[in-house]
């Protein structure tokens, strides 16, 4: 197919025809990665070969992502997509898994299924061969161009150094590096040859931080030192153009990096609306106001205490008769709105409808009458409720440090303990990145308390109960990690009583890896060999999640 050309008010964008071109390359190059790895699984090619024939086609397809995410988004489903169930909050529609990720679960299984190998190698190399015809007719300009690796840089962040996609490879250092090198072919025409501006520069750090195996790469040196800086510039060097567009639905651009306070549009996050200051200290006022339950005696704060991270420090809470238990933990209410799904289970979408619920229901306030007013107003004070001014932050933003074991902990978080795989920076909770618009729930395999040496299954259902989907019996929202230091006891039943014990059943592998039966387990089962001493450094990390307020 000829070259098309790109042309904008200003005539030929070399922009654009530059990363047309480099994904037209890519893309062949992907596509033969892909045709190699499925002549690998028709072959006697061993299980060693196959991981590193895979491992090649992931990194091909890095160097397409940025473009083929942005401009072709439904048909990259097939390549990348999570070897799990997918169903958006609330949704009812089941998605097969498939693709490199589920190639990747099945070449690490303990007896390889060498016919579904085969099957999904077919299906991925059959849809490669046909990319470059994606291209035909397409309309771009340096806006979308610009925006699609802006998305790029977050993936790679919050998504690819922690080992998302590849938790078994542990090639997320050598993709990222991959996805930043295809960003600076297509930065060089904006760029004009300057390599020494900011832009240059720290897209040159980041290219030499990214060296060195998974489990040793310094993951905060990399933020730190150059991947948040690059974001800074990157954003004020498209500003500064005027090329600025935005399609995302909640990432603020006008922010500094995705760890400034005002990162996330709080307005575009369901039932928000812009709350003048009045009606915030209105609803904190409400907040402590008992006269709001039905007998006169329980507020807002009596299961939400500031002084506990607005959390009760309980268990399970307790009835309005403030006795009898309730069914589940009581969650944090920090950050809670940066949720698409309320609730451990999910089963409302807004603030308002969690308050509203909250309010009416019997055995929790027991309110005779709900004024509607009200309802927003609690809901724009707990919204206002996301610091984002913990010591982790204040590091992150060159104005504060570590201990040298809080960083380890911080490199083990987002490496090797996989926990910023569920608990997606900068929020550390389950809000999806790069997009940030999906609220992410999962089957843990939770134990009805932390006697691991006699685990038995929580008998909650979790998500399944507002929708009985096999998939989802015992799933739960992955809340914050943000200040967890102040919300013992953990999971939804508060059946863990320390951090410590937290950690150690991820370790195990969740109720799976501990021999329960937990057939749709999302977490894996195996067990991430963490020593003592590197669970007490995680522990030291969460720690400096606290935020001051």
């Amino acid at each position: 197919m000829a070259a098309s050309r790109f042309v904008g008010p200003r005539g030929p964008s070399p922009g654009v025809e530059g990363a047309v071109e480099y994904f037209r390359k890519e893309a062949v190059a992907f596509a033969g990665a892909c045709t190699g790895l499925r002549e690998a699984a028709e072959g006697p090619a061993d299980v060693g070969e196959l991981r590193q024939r895979l491992a090649l086609a992931r990194l091909r397809y890095k160097r397409i992502e940025s473009f083929l995410e942005y401009f072709f988004r439904s048909s990259a489903t097939i390549y990348n997509r999570p070897p799990k169930f997918e169903a958006e909050d609330g949704g009812m529609e089941y998605q097969e898994p498939v693709g490199m990720q589920l190639m990747e679960s099945l070449l690490y299984a303990k007896t390889l299924d060498r016919r579904a190998l085969l099957e999904q190698a077919k299906a991925v190399e059959s849809s490669a061969v046909d990319l470059p015809a994606l291209l035909y007719g397409l309309k771009a300009t340096d806006r979308q161009v610009l925006e699609s690796l802006r998305i790029e840089l977050i993936r790679v962040v919050a998504l690819d150094v922690t080992g998302y996609e590849a938790p078994l490879l542990k090639s997320g250092i050598g993709e990222s590096r991959a996805a930043m090198e295809a960003m600076e072919v297509q930065l060089g025409p904006y760029l004009e040859g300057k390599r020494g501006d900011s832009v240059g520069s720290y897209l040159d750090r980041s290219l030499a931080l990214l060296t060195g195996d998974f489990d040793g790469f310094d993951r905060l040196r990399f933020l730190r030192e150059a991947a948040l800086p690059l974001q800074r510039q990157l954003g004020l060097f498209i500003r500064e153009r005027g090329l600025e567009l935005n399609t995302t639905r909640t990432l603020n651009y006008s922010a500094e990096d995705i760890f400034s306070p005002d990162a996330f549009l709080a307005a575009k996050f369901p039932g928000a609306a812009p709350a003048p200051d009045d009606v915030v200290r209105r609803g904190r006022r409400l907040f402590f106001d008992s006269s709001l339950s039905g007998n006169g005696r329980k507020a807002c704060a009596s299961c939400h205490n500031p002084a506990k991270a607005f959390t009760d420090g309980l268990r399970v809470s307790v009835e309005l008769d403030g006795h009898q238990p309730l069914d589940r933990n009581a969650p944090t209410l920090l950050y809670a709105g940066f949720q698409f799904s309320q609730f451990w289970d999910g089963r409302v979408k807004s603030l308002e409808e969690q308050i509203r619920t909250v309010l009416q229901n019997p055995r929790e306030m027991g309110a005779t009458e709900v004024r509607e007013e009200d309802v927003k107003a609690i809901a724009a004070y707990v919204r206002s409720l996301r610091p984002m001014n913990s010591a982790f932050d204040h590091f992150l933003r060159g104005s504060g440090e570590l201990s040298a074991a809080a960083r380890r902990g911080a490199n083990l978080f987002m490496g090797k303990a996989q926990c910023a795989t569920c608990h997606f920076i900068p929020l550390f909770n389950g809000l999806i990145p790069p997009d940030y618009a999906v609220t992410e729930f999962e089957v843990l395999g939770t134990t009805a308390d932390d006697d691991f040496r006699h685990p038995r299954l929580s008998p909650d259902s979790g998500r399944y109960g507002p929708y009985p989907l096999p998939f989802f019996r015992g799933a739960f929202k992955t809340p914050t990690v943000r200040n967890a230091a102040l919300t013992a006891p953990y999971m939804h039943n508060g059946g863990f009583g320390s951090l410590a014990t937290v950690i150690q059943f991820y370790n195990n592998g969740g109720g799976a890896g501990m021999g329960l039966a937990v057939p749709d387990q999302t977490l894996s089962a195996d067990s991430l060999r963490l020593s003592t001493a590197e669970m007490n450094d995680i522990v030291l990390f969460i720690h400096t999640l606290t935020d001051s307020l």
